[in-house]
């Protein structure tokens, strides 16, 4: 069944671009694209773009562009959600201009979101140079990365119908943890490439339609140098250092301007169709990922290490050593 191939780009809608623009570029290391007077672009890659974010109220995902192979299967996609009832347009030179695509349509996928179905992603004139990384982001044919989508009500058969049905989606796994009582975690990872997934979905409560998104880099330093950047500079985070058991990502959260999150990892696993099997696990992270109140709490609480022989009364040393 011909599908989407790829998460080519996303665009999102935010109050404050200079806020936006400091955290894209210095923290993240990704490389500023094009400035205008409402928005700026965001490069990872050789490509022109993979972040459009544009000057607004939502502070929030307004579009997600995913990428199909050719044109033909571009056509088949299409024919195939217009045969399901669902309206799709077809977006005219300019549109496909602002993007850097050749072809584009537009659709809704059932929590309301814009989705854009596009061909021939263009390159960037110029090599891809973060003032940051020490290696590079992974792109490739894994797309831009993944992010985390709120079903916000919408059934997982409905959009399932949607995503896997139509657009060609593959299930991962699913995770369903009880992170309290009564407060269940459920979401189902979906894949359209080797990258374990693209899109995932879960009914957490939030009012933002997006979880995080995920970005991925080739050296496991940038990770640990991100992290301090951001601690540096006194941004916001969702969760310390931790690892996931169904992606095997090695990351950390940390909160945008706009309030929800970015995944920033490495190591992230490659599926093999031929041999993958789907799972259902019990836990979200096999280690870390804690909150940073829970952290600074129990480091808080900590008792403070005892005095080591020939430590005392060296007060007033240098370095303390005899």
């Amino acid at each position: 069944m011909s599908g989407v191939k790829e998460l080519a780009y996303v665009v999102y809608e935010v109050g404050d671009l200079a806020d936006w623009e400091h955290f894209a570029v210095e923290l993240l290391g990704m490389q500023l694209g094009e400035r205008g007077e409402d928005r700026f672009t965001l490069r990872l890659d050789e490509k022109a773009h993979r972040w459009i974010v544009t000057r607004g109220p939502a502070d929030d995902l307004v579009v997600s562009g995913y990428e199909v192979e050719s044109d033909a299967e571009l056509d088949a996609l299409v024919e195939r959600l217009r045969a399901a009832g669902l309206q799709v347009d077809e977006g005219d030179a300019a549109l496909a201009a602002d993007r850097r695509v050749e072809r584009i349509f537009a659709t809704t996928d059932p929590m309301g979101n814009r989705v854009e179905l596009v061909t021939g992603l263009a390159d960037a004139r110029t090599p891809f140079a973060s003032g940051t990384l020490l290696g590079e982001f992974v792109t490739g044919a894994g797309g831009a990365g993944h992010q985390v989508l709120m079903a916000h009500g919408v059934s997982r058969e409905e959009y399932l119908g949607f995503y896997r049905d139509l657009l060609g989606f593959r299930i991962s796994d699913i995770i369903v943890e009880e992170l309290a009582p009564g407060i269940v975690a459920d979401l189902i990872f979906l894949h359209c490439n080797g990258r374990h997934h693209t899109v995932a979905f879960g009914d957490m409560p939030s009012p933002k339609r997006t979880h995080h998104f995920m970005v991925e880099v080739t050296d496991i330093r940038d990770v640990g140098l991100a992290y301090d950047r951001c601690m540096d500079a006194e941004q916001p985070f969702e969760m310390t250092l931790g690892m996931h058991p169904n992606d095997h990502m090695f990351s950390f959260y940390v909160f945008t301007p706009s309030g929800f999150s970015v995944e920033y990892g490495w190591g992230g696993l490659i599926i093999d169709d031929a041999t993958w099997q789907v799972r259902t696990l019990d836990r979200l992270h096999s280690w870390g990922h804690r909150p940073p109140g829970v952290v600074a709490e129990l480091l808080a609480a900590a008792p403070s290490p005892p005095e080591t022989e020939g430590n005392e009364g060296t007060e007033g040393t240098e370095g303390g050593e005899g």
